[in-house]
């Protein structure tokens, strides 16, 4: 009975994610209520704070479920690079990938000026740690499989590569139809550069 009432709990907050997009992609994050959350779901609207206490929590679960996503597809599909630049632009695009199919630029462009997760900057903040850490994780896997150098610092180059990746998706998603190409190139080159190193 509990297993029943768990996959019940999970397909009820499963709802209440894909009905909170559905609303974001029509009418704008500020312009969606919780109230209208819970009537899209089917649920009442205390049912939808006893899940999420906000509009923003709802937001970054569906940010963890994204990068959780795009991490889990790209360490299955590793075997198939045969270099580390390969792989990390391969991740790169993954994320971006998710987080473009969950949230239009319009959305995007909304969110990150006005600093939409402000109100609990504290679950941002451990959200982006997560990612960093699954990013050192991968690193550390290419490490393991001898694509990289074994005397790299893989939380600095995490940190460096979230970091960078995070100015370039601010810019992206500035035009309605982002220029995805470029972008990729950008990423390249940084890893490149970054992996190849500076010295002659």
């Amino acid at each position: 009975m509990s297993g029943l009432r768990q996959r019940q709990k999970e397909q009820r907050r499963e709802a209440i994610v894909g009905a909170a997009l559905e609303l974001f992609k029509a009418q704008g994050f500020s312009a969606t209520t919780v109230e209208q959350i819970a009537v899209q779901a089917g649920v009442s609207t205390p049912t939808v704070f006893n899940y999420f206490g906000s509009k923003q929590d709802i937001l970054l679960a569906m940010m963890e479920r994204t990068d959780r996503n795009a991490v889990s597809a790209a360490r299955l599909q590793m075997p198939l690079f045969d270099n580390a630049v390969d792989a990390m632009c391969h991740l790169e695009a993954l994320i971006l990938q998710q987080e473009l199919e969950a949230l239009p630029p319009s959305i995007w462009r909304e969110l990150l000026p006005l600093g939409m997760l402000s109100s609990r900057p504290e679950a941002a903040v451990e959200l982006n740690a997560r990612l960093v850490k699954d990013i050192a994780d991968f690193l550390r896997e290419l490490q393991g499989r001898g694509l990289l150098s074994a005397t790299c610092d893989v939380d600095f180059v995490a940190n460096f590569l979230n970091d960078y990746s995070s100015v370039l998706y601010m810019r992206l998603v500035q035009d309605e139809v982002p220029d995805l190409e470029a972008h990729q190139r950008r990423i390249r080159q940084l890893t490149q550069t970054l992996f190849d190193g500076l010295a002659p």
